[in-house]
Formats: structure tokens, sequence, C-alpha cells
């Protein structure tokens, strides 16, 4: 069972929102490939081009390897996403939790 909750949070170029979701049907396939599980995708509703992505993995090992390849811009499937995030992938912030009830 997943114990890790996982958090990212970006912006999006509003000219390039519809590339970017065409391209998040790419990342979101490929999630799973790292064990993670419970994938929720969010849009704010009062911040335009402000995305949530939440999921759970295994351990904190599963967190760091998967943060630091959705941060490469080189990388075949997250990268693809550099284009389109205000300020490329690096500016992705991502937090790990671990629940406490």
């Amino acid at each position: 069972m997943a114990s890790i909750h996982v958090f990212i949070e970006y912006k999006v170029k509003l000219s390039s929102k519809k590339l970017y979701e065409v391209k998040m049907k790419d990342v979101l396939e490929n999630l799973p490939d790292y064990e993670v599980e419970d994938i929720e995708w969010f849009e704010a509703a009062d911040q335009e081009g402000l995305y949530v992505e939440m999921f759970k993995v295994p351990t904190m090992s599963h967190y760091y390897a998967l943060k630091e390849r959705r941060k490469s811009p080189s990388h075949a499937i997250f990268g693809q996403l550099d284009q389109v995030v205000d300020g490329g992938v690096e500016k992705l912030h991502c937090w790990a939790f671990v629940a406490k009830i």
C-alpha cells in the first residue's frame, strides 16, 4: 500500500494550455510505471494556468527518483512538459507528505 502522498504544483503558459493538456495524457499514462497510485490532476478554479497533481508512491526513494525525473527537461516523457510549464520543468514544486491520521 502506498504511503507517501506527493503533491506537484506548477503554472502552465496560458498560450500553451491545450498543448499541455495533450502532453499530460502521456505523463499520466506513464506514472504507474513508477509505482504511482491514486493519481489526481487538478486545474485551479481561481488561478488560471495553475495545476496540481496528487498521487501516492510506496517509499521516499520512489518520491526522490520520480521528482528527479519529473524535473528533468531531457526525460523522454516528463521532459515534454518543459516547453509548456512557465519556467520549464525545473519550476515544478514537489512535496512529499506522510498521513498523520
